[in-house]
């Protein structure tokens, strides 16, 4: 048993036309025990960026404070927000730091970054435990079912969602590949990020 794969979850960003969803499942297990189902595992940095924090349920916890200790600092010494291109590098440096005794989390970041013209693009990336960036046009996954994950969003996704088919594209992306997972799934928390809102859905799974 892997100490990735311990607590379960996995987490799912998909790329839209000028929006952006970020995705996780709600289990927490002791391996195939489970414990509760509306573990929270994605975050907001920022009013148009999201991390999530598949992996060790112990270390979500920690990563959380620190990214957020982090952002705040950033926040106060720059007086603007930090782009989503930044974070994933404070993102990756962080972790790098701790290879040698790394944390067991392979973040997901998602958000809205602007663009030179004014306007905003979607934005994208993951690091697996030690912070090697993976940035991606089209999705990123994470988490025990990220091999289900990678096979559904292969047939599913499509270049220029608007926000609700994109919604609609991640949620069943999520929900199938979870059911095939033991240590993922019990319902999902959906957060699609478009520049004037982010709007929040949250599903409901296989309880088995």
């Amino acid at each position: 048993m892997s100490v990735m794969e311990y607590n379960g979850g996995s987490v799912i960003a998909m790329v839209g036309k000028d929006c952006v969803a970020i995705a996780s499942d709600l289990r927490l297990g002791n391996q195939a025990l489970g414990i509760t189902s509306n573990f929270q595992r994605v975050f907001p940095v920022t009013n148009r960026l999201y991390i999530g924090l598949p992996g060790l349920g112990t270390d979500v916890t920690t990563l959380r404070e620190r990214f957020r200790y982090r952002v705040n600092m950033y926040t106060i010494k720059e007086e603007r927000d930090i782009q989503p291109e930044t974070f994933a590098h404070l993102v990756s440096s962080t972790l790098y730091e701790h290879r040698f005794g790394p944390y067991f989390i392979e973040p997901v970041i998602a958000g809205l970054s602007k663009a030179p013209s004014g306007g905003f693009k979607p934005f994208i990336a993951a690091t697996d435990l030690i912070g090697c960036l993976n940035f991606a046009k089209d999705f990123v996954v994470a988490g025990t079912a990220s091999a289900k994950l990678f096979g559904v969003a292969e047939g599913l996704w499509e270049p220029d969602l608007e926000p609700e088919d994109l919604f609609e594209t991640i949620s069943q992306t999520l929900l199938n590949a979870v059911d095939r997972d033991a240590f993922s799934g019990w319902g999902a928390v959906v957060h699609v990020i478009t520049k004037d809102q982010v709007v929040t859905r949250t599903l409901k799974g296989r309880m088995d």
